[in-house]
């Protein structure tokens, strides 16, 4: 199994932010954010759902 450091953790970040800018980056997590919010909210109305008869 892999294990990463705090160092290590650090560089891959920085590599992320470079290549992708921290526009894209605040971006790609609000769409992410979003996604998984709508899939929560799915999920509680299908469980909602069943409860009733």
């Amino acid at each position: 199994m892999i294990h990463f450091g705090v160092l290590e953790l650090v560089i891959i970040l920085v590599i992320v932010l470079v290549l992708f800018g921290a526009g894209r980056i605040g971006k790609i997590a609000s769409e992410l954010g979003s996604g998984i919010r709508s899939f929560r909210e799915s999920i509680q109305e299908k469980d909602e759902n069943v409860d009733q008869p």
